[in-house]
């Protein structure tokens, strides 16, 4: 049909919704070539989509030695020789049963593998790239030969820019954005989330998947269309993409028994037949949207859990024919050796679930209990101080269960001297177990453009406690900020920083989503919660009670005891 038509199967191609129309790309703006790729302008055209992949790959920054079309030619004979592509063993780096053939014919599922070969010689410092034959096998669609498409790749490999992120390439990247991903999931799609934690042993698991799902199982038209937009926008149109494939899988499959053993196996089937409910269309418009994250917030929870792995040693896939053995989120919890008088393991598990991943890979420590240290508050510092992020559980006499994620040290209440002052981050959040689960989360900061303030000034005093209880209304989506990140990551006015935790030698204060409050007597016999009924929802306990018991949990890194 055209110059790029070399390695396509047109009978595998919907050729009905290529339009013949001869379209041309002039403009070069950002926001007008966003506009135009989530629009589908280059999509009905086979030719038009070939040459702005062209363009806008050619555009990518690059280090200054990037193989190019002229040194496949020259190592693709000695690489390949003269064996059978469809033989051709590919490196450890990718996985070799995930190869898709989208709309290739067989010459194009041959060049795939010699493609993937050429660059795993160009590129040694590849340890693990999983959607490697997913973009290959796109990207020979539009190119007029291997050569052309080897160096359409190797720019999206070697590109140089810190602030543009396109494809991971090692184990440690690979993991990161897994857990990244499980982050997002946990804060936006908190319906999908909770089917998750019901029907998986494993959430992070699942959620691991999440790359598979886009270059693997999606159909060749819905993968297009996202992998236009993809160049375009960068990483963060893939998070948008899968978090919206989840929604439509919770939608569709939600009340329904599972189609088999696994929910992996359920989602990677629901992907693969996604144009039964789902049109590109329809995916893209709900992943945008999803008013969400930034870029420099996905880039700082990027890097928070590749510092988690890091530390905890878990950098490179293991070698072995089985898959990797994989840090089990809820198996963190053992029940051989969890104890707690408040909550039963099922119940520790359930809140395993919504704590962010990187803390999700240790497993609970005891720090604190009124049953073995006594009521007293300052026992209470002593033992919880030097311990980031700590779990506080509280148990009450009339059997309700409620508690809160702390995610800073409290020996941070000192900065304020003698004075009660606020500090923690907006991961903070208070949670309801007993009598009904529920989770409440807080940030919700009406002026996103803040991120780019200057350095705080001031101290960290906040209202009186009493501000607490009358909350804040609801924002439009479009106001909020992540709660994912400290304010200091972003260097925000203490006014307006998520300031969650408050302690002195009088009281705990812990204040939480629409309204919700904690108030610890200094006693820690008695507390008082505050609500504001910004969306009916019920009050973590009674307004006055009594404490039957109090506990305080630390994280233990797992990995390294």
């Amino acid at each position: 049909m055209d110059e790029y038509s070399r390695f396509v199967d047109w009978d595998k191609m919907d050729v009905s919704a290529q339009s013949q129309d001869t379209k041309e790309l002039s403009c070069t703006e950002f926001q007008e070539l966003k506009h135009l790729a989530r629009q589908g302008y280059w999509a009905k055209n086979h030719c038009l989509r070939a040459k702005v992949y062209h363009k806008l790959i050619s555009s990518i920054p690059c280090r200054t030695v990037t193989p190019d079309a002229n040194v496949y030619r020259d190592i693709v004979v000695k690489i390949v020789g003269k064996r059978s592509s469809s033989s051709l063993p590919l490196p450890e780096f990718v996985d070799n049963s995930l190869v898709p053939t989208y709309c290739l014919n067989a010459e194009g599922v041959g060049a795939v593998r010699k493609i993937i070969l050429c660059i795993a010689n160009q590129f040694p410092d590849i340890s693990f790239c999983p959607a490697l034959p997913a973009v290959i096998a796109l990207l020979l669609h539009y190119s007029k030969d291997e050569a052309e498409c080897f160096e359409q790749v190797c720019r999206i490999l070697a590109c140089n820019d810190p602030s543009k992120r396109l494809i991971d390439q090692t184990f440690l990247a690979f993991e990161s954005s897994c857990m990244t991903f499980g982050d997002l999931v946990n804060k936006y799609c908190q319906a999908a989330h909770k089917l998750m934690v019901a029907v998986s042993e494993d959430v992070l698991e699942v959620y691991s998947d999440w790359q598979r799902w886009l270059f693997g199982e999606l159909p060749m038209a819905y993968v297009a269309r996202v992998f236009d937009v993809f160049l375009v926008e960068g990483y963060k149109v893939l998070y948008r993409v899968a978090l919206a494939l989840l929604k439509f899988f919770h939608k569709v499959r939600a009340g329904q028994p599972m189609e088999s053993d696994s929910i992996q196996q359920d989602i990677r089937a629901f992907v693969r037949d996604i144009a039964k409910s789902v049109t590109p269309e329809r995916l893209l418009e709900k992943a945008f949207a999803i008013r969400l994250f930034s870029r420099k917030e996905i880039q700082l929870l990027q890097m928070a859990n590749e510092k988690a792995l890091q530390q905890k040693g878990i950098t490179v896939k293991q070698k072995s024919l089985a898959p990797p053995k994989r840090q089990n989120v809820h198996l963190a919890v053992h029940a051989e050796n969890f104890k707690s008088e408040i909550v039963s393991v099922k119940e520790m598990r359930d809140i395993w679930s919504w704590i962010p991943e990187r803390f999700a890979l240790c497993q609970p420590l005891l720090l604190f209990t009124t049953l073995e240290h006594g009521c007293s508050l300052s026992r209470f510092y002593s033992h919880s101080e030097g311990h980031e992020p700590t779990l506080l559980l509280i148990k009450t006499t009339a059997k309700e269960v409620c508690g809160a994620y702390l995610s800073t040290d409290w020996s941070e209440r000192r900065r304020g001297g003698n004075k009660l002052s606020f500090f923690g981050t907006g991961e903070c959040f208070v949670f309801r177990l007993q009598p009904e689960v529920e989770r409440y989360e807080w940030v919700i900061i009406k002026h996103p453009e803040l991120a780019t303030a200057g350095p705080e000034t001031g101290n960290h005093s906040s209202p009186a406690p009493s501000t607490l209880s009358s909350g804040s209304g609801p924002s439009e989506p479009s106001d909020r900020l992540s709660p994912f990140l400290s304010a200091r990551h972003f260097n925000l006015p203490s006014k307006t920083a998520s300031m969650f935790m408050a302690g002195s030698s009088e009281c705990v204060i812990v204040g939480g989503g629409d309204g919700q409050a904690l108030y610890l007597d200094a006693d820690l016999n008695h507390g008082r919660t505050s609500h504001c009924n910004t969306f009916n929802n019920q009050p973590l306990c009674s307004e006055n009670f009594q404490i039957s018991v109090l506990e305080v949990w630390g994280f233990r890194d797992t990995m390294n005891g």
